[in-house]
């Protein structure tokens, strides 16, 4: 690798930004992509970046007859709940084992411990306050689960400014709904909050706070593996 292709990944990487490096195995160039920026790419190179980043896999490919590895160079996952409530805890370890750093955000402290989380990282600031500080990114999925407008709205406002890769709130129809109505009162259009997964998870019956948060990881693994 190249002293100047280094420089630039420990610097892309210091700087949390997802990259594939693509080097020519024929004639050894390379060439730093940001996955989520392919536009100056031909499209079948283009796709094989954008592949290989979203499946957290290198390989080899062949693109117009040359051989290329692409190198996968993404900063860690991350999942930001909000709220921490009971589904907050399965959901924090199930998170932890697929590869998440989590994060839990609540101003209410004697909710957000380190008894009831341990090893979590854990923010006791209002949402909008933490995520100004966390900046949600391509690699970062929130989910919110308090009920409590005064809570979630403020952390679903944020992410819908920001370029999570999910967004999901947990409630019923009837809640989701009018959560909906306040953010439409709020400036934000009906395609913007489409983003939001709600009532959140897969609809699979869960019942219990470990189901649903299966549910919650199944949907976030499918939104991370099978973007729309």
């Amino acid at each position: 690798m190249k002293p100047a292709t280094l420089e630039r990944l420990l610097a892309d990487r210091a700087a949390k930004k997802p990259v594939v490096l693509v080097t020519d195995l024929a004639s050894g160039d390379e060439q730093i992509v940001n996955p989520d920026d392919t536009g100056a790419l031909a499209a079948p190179l283009a796709d094989a970046v954008r592949t290989v980043a979203r499946n957290d896999r290198s390989e080899t490919v062949e693109v117009d007859g040359r051989s290329l590895f692409l190198h996968v160079y993404n900063p860690p996952l991350r999942m930001i709940v909000v709220g921490a409530v009971h589904i907050a805890q399965p959901l924090a370890r199930m998170a932890a084992m697929t590869g998440y750093d989590v994060i839990i955000v609540d101003p209410r402290a004697a909710f957000a411990t380190e008894e009831r989380f341990p090893g979590v990282t854990i923010h006791t600031e209002w949402p909008d306050d933490a995520m100004a500080v966390l900046q949600p990114d391509t690699r970062t999925a929130i989910v919110t689960l308090t009920h409590d407008p005064k809570i979630d709205d403020p952390a679903l406002e944020t992410a819908l400014k920001s370029r999570a890769f999910y967004i999901g709130a947990l409630g019923s129809k009837k809640t989701h709904n009018a959560r909906l109505y306040r953010l439409h009162k709020n400036g934000f259009s009906e395609n913007e909050t489409a983003r939001i997964h709600g009532p959140v998870g897969l609809d699979i019956g869960a019942k219990s706070p470990a189901e649903i948060a299966v549910a919650i990881m199944a949907q976030v693994t499918d939104r991370l593996r099978r973007p729309a």
